[in-house]
């Protein structure tokens, strides 16, 4: 799968029906035949529950839980408690289609997620057509006007990404490893490429991988012989953290830099701590780095007994959203997604939102660089921090 550049550059997932969204379980097999003549609002959480990118579904899930927890706390939305269906799309499109149409058919109101962007390009669609508005967390601009979001898209992260490189780490030439396999992924790359070529980058080699693999010591080995000052990471959390832990095994030269996809604690633990503070992430603040978010972490440590995951302050602050709008609008999709599009500073535990018309995409979008601390966990570059001027 590799394309070297010479010069300048050229089963089925259950959907999970979970009994309540006050339970702290992450249970994400659990199917029950609630409708949405329950007297509930139901809102479906979709992301991987289960598989490789489980640790990043858990924390999503989490993050919605929470949310729910507390909106029940205070009466729910419209005097409805709140539940949070979730639905286990693996990380798999087909997967996905088979989940999404089940929980559609037990009855949502409203829907958070997916994350994966091969699976929105799936059930985004069906979730529309169902007369839901969906608040996905899919970063590919393909997914761009299929409902709303709060983080970063693939349009956002590669000018951030090519910055850094070009300034905080002064690189002339990448090497770029991605994922072959995943839209995402695959839509980073020609975005890297293009904003790489306009920086006057020489790309050294573009290697493609399929995830699965043990250790990809060879693919290293082979990137690294283009002699790139940098190498870019542009794969899931898996993958990413083992191909950043083969980098430093290897005492590679080049620097290892990865994308918004590795962004999690997972690529932490796959990589190890040594190996993934010699490799920075193109991320959004940490939960933590966020203002004011102390009361928040507390609160999902004593329900969960676990710090939030890296995309738990979005699903919280998507179920926030949709109970703040929809207790104006009602659940009507037309109603729904007019409120959603008008808000304008809202602030919720990722800072100030507000949409751009048409996309649906957050203006701005929050993107940091990220390394990973003493403490084993992922914190604003603060040399980055300082090159660009950026405060939250």
């Amino acid at each position: 799968m590799r394309r070297p550049i010479l010069a300048t550059i050229g089963l089925v997932a259950i959907a999970a029906l979970a009994l309540g969204a006050c339970s702290s379980s992450d249970d994400a097999s659990n199917p029950t035949t609630t409708s949405a003549a329950s007297g509930r609002i139901r809102i479906g959480l979709e992301g991987p529950l289960t598989g490789d990118q489980k640790d990043t579904g858990i924390g999503m899930l989490r993050g919605a839980r929470l949310a729910a927890q507390q909106l029940n706390a205070k009466g729910g939305i419209g005097g409805k408690q709140v539940e949070i269906v979730p639905i286990d799309d693996q990380a798999d499109p087909k997967v996905a289609k088979v989940a999404a149409k089940r929980a559609i058919a037990a009855g949502l109101d409203a829907v958070v997620g997916p994350y994966n962007s091969g699976a929105g390009l799936v059930t985004l669609p069906l979730y529309i057509d169902a007369g839901l508005v969906p608040l996905r967390l899919t970063s590919s601009d393909q997914t761009s006007g299929l409902g709303f979001t709060l983080q970063p898209m693939t349009s956002q992260i590669a000018p951030v990404a090519t910055k850094a490189i070009t300034t905080d780490f002064q690189a002339k030439k990448v090497g770029i490893i991605y994922d072959t396999t995943q839209d995402y992924t695959k839509a980073a790359n020609d975005a890297m490429q293009t904003q790489l070529r306009a920086a006057g980058v020489t790309i050294t080699i573009d290697e493609g991988i399929e995830p699965g693999a043990k250790s990809y010591t060879d693919t290293v080995t082979t990137v690294a012989a283009t002699n790139p000052d940098l190498v870019y990471v542009i794969t899931y959390y898996p993958e990413g953290g083992l191909i950043a832990k083969a980098m430093y095994d290897a005492k590679a030269t080049p620097k290892c830099f990865a994308d918004l996809g590795a962004y999690d604690p997972g690529f932490i633990k796959a990589a190890g701590v040594d190996a993934a503070k010699a490799c920075p992430v193109v991320g959004v603040p940490a939960p933590n780095d966020f203002p004011g978010s102390a009361d928040l972490i507390a609160a999902y440590r004593k329900a969960f007994g676990a710090a939030p995951g890296a995309w738990s302050p979005y699903t919280y602050d998507s179920v926030n959203l949709i109970a703040t709008v929809a207790a104006k609008t009602g659940f009507e999709a037309g109603a729904l997604s007019a409120g959603i599009r008008a808000v304008n500073g809202w602030k919720g535990w990722t800072g100030t939102v507000a949409f751009e018309a048409g996309s649906g995409n957050r203006i701005p979008a929050p993107l940091t660089v990220d390394s990973v601390g003493d403490d084993g966990s992922y914190h604003v570059d603060q040399a980055w921090a300082a090159s660009v001027g950026f405060a939250y």
